[in-house]
Parts: structure tokens; sequence; C-alpha cells
């Protein structure tokens, strides 16, 4: 048989198994009832954020579902409708939508949505209020299976709930420690494993780092990104699993200088003054910018980087086209989990899960909204998205698979579970007090201090809170208080509007 001829079987197969998935869905869908029997329906799905164009959600959750169930009208209603902002000439200050107020309107009044589809942010908050309802039950009642879930992401879900699940998700997203072996080979150092902690992940950093100049080699990097800024690196991904705050739960106090916090700076500071993890002052920006030379790890510049998981098909593609790319040598690479606290040694910083479906407790409509829930959250569901969906990562690990028939430590994508979310009370107090935002930036101009060896961080930290107390102190007197980059405080005139970010 010719190759063109094998192409075409090829093809045909892969049709024939597409339909076979999507009949398996079809009949997973009607229950083997006929839809046109039923009662006619509106299903009405609240989601955070959206507009007039919804295709690509319903693409990817609703096409199929409502295609099978002819009785069910799917109704996409957003709660914050993104198209007000495409005709704002910058004449008005952007305002900064309040998303669970938000979504609580769209989930009460005449005409309340069914499904709520949220962040875990807002999916905690609503929980607290009671404004959704346990699904525990209807788990129970029907039999449906969530032994196959992703432990990680199951559990995660329910310590919103403590304990209790008032959501599902078919989808996570993930990141894990990306390391480089031949530079582990070069180095005759042990590559990392599952579950070191961030000190022991360090220690192998140093062993790696080599070269001077243009040619160092760095041991880690908190992402794969040149331009590294070592302070928000840290804020981001080193300090978010232990959760230290900032400031107290009013924003009437700073509450970093503590020795915990002392400590995380004295890592940090030292690793990138050893030149052990990139520094926007130690970089060659010289270089002429290439999908290559802007990526440390793909470059060959950092031996271990903290990546998501759709950058397995960036590395793969770089791979596959080797012999076009300039100057460019194959990585030969592997995973392990992200680094973890001694504190908290099963929980990971980058597991998130951006969009959990609920059911209203006001809905009108429950029993059709778990059946859809039921539905994207099943096994058919997700054997056909862990073919299509490149970004994220099925919650079911039987179809959870290493991308492009290539072999690597897959589970390390999921087996660390995911932070608890930031309490939306702080969400919405930085909202109200935008120059909550000005404290926290500050710290930067201290965390310099220490890179130049200026301050110990002791010493930047308790210069940081009284700096920073100051300021606090400003915003309770008045709380449309904003700051200069030197922590001078002014009172932006009044828009008369809540919310206004000032650039």
């Amino acid at each position: 048989m010719s190759h063109k001829g094998f192409g075409k079987l090829k093809k045909i197969g892969s049709v024939l198994l597409s339909s076979m998935v999507v009949m398996g869905l079809l009949a997973g869908c009607t229950g083997g009832k006929s839809a046109q029997q039923q009662e006619e329906k509106v299903l009405r799905i609240g989601v955070l954020y959206g507009s007039t164009d919804d295709s690509y959600f319903r693409q990817q959750y609703t096409d199929i579902f409502e295609y099978a169930n002819s009785n069910i009208t799917i109704e996409i209603v957003p709660a914050i409708d993104q198209n007000q902002y495409r005709y704002n000439d910058g004449s008005e200050p952007y305002v900064q939508p309040d998303y669970l107020e938000s979504m609580k309107k769209i989930m009460t009044g005449s005409n309340p949505v069914d499904v709520v589809v949220a962040d875990t942010s807002t999916l905690k908050q609503l929980i607290a209020e009671n404004l959704l309802k346990q699904l525990d039950p209807l788990v129970q009642e029907d039999k449906f299976d969530t032994t196959d879930y992703v432990p990680s992401v199951i559990e995660g879900i329910k310590d919103l709930g403590d304990g209790n699940l008032y959501a599902l998700t078919p989808s996570f997203s993930s990141s894990a420690l990306f390391y480089n072996k031949k530079l582990f080979t070069d180095a005759g150092v042990t590559p990392p494993t599952d579950k070191m902690t961030w000190d022991e992940v360090f220690d192998k950093a140093r062993l790696v780092a080599k070269g001077e100049g243009n040619d160092r080699i760095y041991g880690f990097a908190f992402n794969r990104y040149k331009g590294n800024d070592p302070y928000w690196d840290m804020q981001n991904n080193y300090l978010n699993t232990l959760q230290l705050k900032t400031f107290d739960d009013k924003a009437e106090t700073m509450t970093v200088d503590t020795p915990q916090w002392t400590k995380v700076w004295e890592t940090v500071s030292k690793l990138a003054k050893d030149e052990i993890i990139p520094n926007n002052n130690n970089m060659d920006y010289s270089e002429p910018w290439t999908a290559i030379s802007s990526d440390l790890f793909l470059s060959g510049k950092v031996a271990m980087t903290v990546a998501e998981s759709y950058y397995i098909n960036e590395i793969a593609d770089a791979n596959n086209n080797v012999s076009k790319i300039k100057n460019f040598t194959a990585v030969d690479w592997d995973v392990v989990t992200v680094p973890v606290h001694p504190e908290k040694p099963d929980v990971g910083g980058n597991i998130w899960l951006n969009n959990t479906f609920s059911i209203n407790s006001s809905a009108p409509n429950a029993d059709s909204a778990w059946e859809f829930i039921k539905f994207i959250n099943g096994e058919e569901f997700a054997k056909l998205k862990s073919r299509s969906n490149s970004y994220e990562m099925v919650s079911r690990k039987s179809y959870i698979q290493p991308k492009q028939g290539l072999d690597y430590n897959v589970q390390a994508f999921y087996l660390l579970k995911p932070i608890p979310p930031t309490d939306s009370k702080l969400d919405s107090l930085m909202m109200e007090k935008q120059g909550l935002y000005s404290v926290t930036n500050m710290g930067r101009n201290y965390f310099q201090e220490v890179l130049e060896n200026k301050k110990t961080p002791a010493e930047a930290l308790k210069a940081w809170s009284e700096k920073g107390n100051t300021m606090l102190q400003e915003i309770k007197l008045n709380p449309k208080t904003m700051f200069q980059e030197d922590g001078t405080p002014f009172v932006p005139e009044d828009t008369g509007n809540t919310g206004v970010i000032y650039n």
C-alpha cells in the first residue's frame, strides 16, 4: 500500500474513532430516553465573564450536550460583560469589576442561572454564603463515579467546602519542574525527584550552575522567560505556598517583619546574588530576540525551571524542528513536581481549577443542571477532551497520557494538592482600597536594596514594615489614597466610581 493510501485510511480511521466517541457521549447524554418527549427547558449557565461571542465556551462544554438533548436550550450568562470595555476611549478610568457581587446578582432575582461556572476564589465565597447546592447526595444517589478523579483536584475542591463537594471540574491546569537531563549528567549531579523541598532543589541548582558572563548557565529559574524579576518571582512562585501575608486582614498593620519572611528573603536574595537564579541586573539583552533566545530553558541557559503543562508542546515543537533553528540543540528533558515547603509537603504552588461547575441553590432547573454537570465530568467527555485540549489536563487520571507520544513523568502535574485560594474578602479589600497595591509593590524597592548589599534582609523587611504601616495609616484615614513610586501619598480626583485603578 502506498504512503498516500495509508494516509487516507488513517484519516478515515480517525474520523470513525471520533464519531464513535461522540456517539458514546450522545448515548450518555440521553440515557436512552427520547429527548423529543421531554419538557422544553432553558438551562442558564452563569460564567464570570464573557461577551456576545460565546462560541468558544459552547464548543468546549455545551454543544454536544445541547445537540443530544434537543428539548434543552442553553443560555450563557456572563456576570461581567466584557463588551463594555471595547468602547472605552481612555477618557474614563478603568473600573475594576467585582466578580463575586456580579455573579451573585445573576444567581438571584426573577430569572436566576442554574449552573455556576467560577474560579476557586469565587467558589469558596459562594459556598460560605450558602448559595450553592451540595453535590454529595446527588453523587451518591446516581452512583456517579469520582474514584478516577485526580486526588489533588477532587480533594482541592472538597477543601473549599469543609470536606463537602459543591462543584466538579472536567479539567485543570498545572505546572511542574522541568529539568535538562544533559546539564545534570555533565555536572555529575543526580536529577531532581518528585516532592523535593525548595531547599533541596536550590542545593542541586548550586551544583549544576556554571560559567561566567554571557556563557553563564543558571541552576534554577522561577519561570522560563528571559527578564526574570527575583522579587515578583519570589512573590508568585515561592511565597504563595506558604501563604505569607503582607498585612493583616483589616489592612491596618504590616506582617512582613518576621523570621519566616526574613528566611525567604535571605534564601532568594542569596540565590540571585550568587547567580544561581537569573537576575535582571546580570542578564545579557544584546542578543536578538527569538523564540529560543527569549526562553532560558530551550536556549540551555537554565538547568531547571517551573513551567505549565502546555510548555511540553513548545519543547516538542522546537525539538522537532531542530534542523531549521540556528544554534539550537534539542533539549533532553523530563519533569518532577514543583518543589514543596516542609511545612506543607503535599501542597504545590501551581495547580489551577479555572472552571468549576456548581448548581445554584435557587436553580429553577436543578435536575437538568446536574445532568449537564455529570455529562461534562463523565468518562466519555474526558476521553474526548484528552485528545483535543492542549492547554489543560482532564480531571480523570485514566485519560491523562503523555503528549505527542513522548515519555515523561506525567503524574508530576497532579501529585500535589492546589494551594487554597486567597480570601475573596482580601480581593474586595484590594479593589476598594487601590493604594494597597502600592504597599505590596513598595517591597520591591527594599528587596533591590538587599540585592545591592545596602541592607540585610532583616533590615529591609523592617524598613518596609515601617514604611508600609505609614502607608496603611494614610489609607485608613482616606481609602481613596494613592501613592507615587516613592510612597508619597496623594488623593486623586473623585470620579464618582468605585474600584478605580489609576495608572
